[in-house]
């Protein structure tokens, strides 16, 4: 049987097999599904996104009043003596005085430098800082997903190879079997045979425990239990049409470590205006309304009980004209910081620039790669026929068609590998452009 016809035979035992387990196959969009439910890195953003939505709502603000309530309580024992005006002359032991009081106070900051105002709108920002950090764990992430994941369909695929190399390398090992009892070769072509069957079958071994292993790497990424098993999808396709100079652009205006120091630099601004407000008065609202009450049993009080209640209420005016220069150099060390938060931000665009060019050039040669290996593949499955006719008739020697089997096992190996290299490296392009969670997978 020809290596094409086999080839052919497993193509079709493939496909009928992976029909009848098709519910155990892990699609891509159910792989991310599950990463995006379950991968505990994504859930450690998502917690921290949500804190800085807290922290950025207007109850942490400062903007709005404040209303305390205050109770207390106490008593007193002392002795006293008095004379009267007519002479007389009191005394009293064990005198009790009780005092009891309740208020509540209200503040309201009307003006403060607005130092609020930029401390929110601070908040704000780095609620948006926080969700382009989450967005950069995610990318990353999903990366990683599918580095395993075709990592995992490169080695099922080689399976499949390594398995139809170990029919062929059986098959003729009958062949030598059945020659050398009919004379027509020596005992050294079948032993040969015997070596590269248990070579064969080391190999298909050795990748069997590989891809067992790489299961269990998507299973945790994916945080489900590792002992899980599936099949992937081997199916690969490539954007078309894409275009250097739109993925420098869109790395431009969408590349989450760009957009981070953006951020980053707005949040400094806000900063610089915050530590200015310190120069400025402070202008507030106050309020109060009390209860009071008190009782005692002093022969010498005019009044035994005592209750009053009252609202009270006013404005005040704080200005701190001098403060030992802390609020100055504070606002000279906030520029100097926003201008470091510039440098670094320049920094990123250059690195931006260049990560798209590189990542862009490698996944070009990628695809060269790829398409250089197919070649080859044809060109070694050509030879392995021609080989494989001569060595039926006796024209070449168990070791021309071992070479021969060799090559073209190694040329089909080498096309899947460089056809998920080259996939991999298409999406480092879209992560560096900001598009990777934009595109269907």
């Amino acid at each position: 049987m020809k290596f094409t016809n086999t080839l052919v035979v497993f193509s079709l035992t493939f496909i009928m097999t992976a029909t009848a387990w098709s519910q155990d196959i892990l699609e891509k969009q159910e792989a991310i599904s599950y990463t995006l439910t379950n991968n505990l890195g994504i859930e450690i953003a998502k917690n921290n996104t949500e804190i800085a939505e807290n922290n950025a709502s207007v109850l942490n603000s400062r903007f709005l009043p404040t209303l305390t309530g205050n109770a207390g309580a106490s008593i007193d024992r002392t002795s006293t003596e008095g004379q009267l005006a007519n002479g007389e002359v009191r005394s009293a032991d064990g005198v009790e005085t009780t005092r009891y009081n309740a208020s509540v106070d209200l503040n309201f900051v009307l003006f403060d430098g607005l130092g609020r105002l930029y401390n929110y709108k601070a908040l704000k920002e780095e609620r948006n800082l926080t969700q382009l950090q989450a967005r950069e764990t995610i990318e990353t992430t999903m990366l990683q997903l599918f580095s395993v994941y075709y990592e995992v369909a490169r080695l099922s695929e080689n399976v499949g190879n390594l398995k139809q190399a170990l029919e062929i390398s059986k098959d003729r090992l009958d062949r030598a079997k059945y020659q050398f009892e009919y004379g027509q070769n020596t005992g050294l072509d079948v032993l040969n045979a015997e070596v590269d069957v248990n070579t064969d079958s080391i190999n298909l071994i050795n990748a069997q425990r590989i891809l067992k292993n790489t299961k269990r790497d998507l299973n945790l990424i994916m945080n489900r239990d590792l002992e899980t098993d599936f099949q992937v999808d081997t199916l690969v396709t490539f954007m078309p049409g894409l275009l250097m100079e739109d993925m420098l652009s869109d790395a431009r205006e969408n590349n989450v470590n760009l957009l981070q120091a953006r951020s980053g630099e707005q949040i400094n601004e806000y900063g610089i205006k915050s530590v200015r407000s310190g120069f400025l008065p402070t202008v507030g609202l106050f309020g109060s309304y009390g209860w009071n009450r008190s009782e005692n049993n002093n022969p010498l009080a005019f009044l035994l009980e005592n209750t009053s209640t009252g609202l009270s209420g006013g404005i005040n005016l704080s200005w701190s004209l001098f403060d030992g220069g802390g609020t100055i150099t504070q606002y000279k060390n906030s520029k100097i910081t926003y201008e470091n938060q510039e440098l670094s931000k320049q920094q990123v665009e250059l690195n931006v620039e260049r990560d798209i060019r590189n990542a862009w050039e490698t996944y070009k040669n990628a695809l060269f790669i790829y398409e250089a290996q197919k070649q080859n593949v044809a060109t070694t499955e050509n030879n392995f026929n021609r080989t494989e006719e001569r060595y039926k008739f006796g024209r070449a020697t168990s070791l021309e068609f071992r070479q021969a089997q060799i090559n073209l096992l190694t040329a089909i190996l080498n096309k899947n590998q460089a056809k998920y290299t080259a996939k991999l490296a298409e999406l480092a392009v879209l992560q560096v452009s900001g598009q990777l969670l934009n595109v269907d997978f």
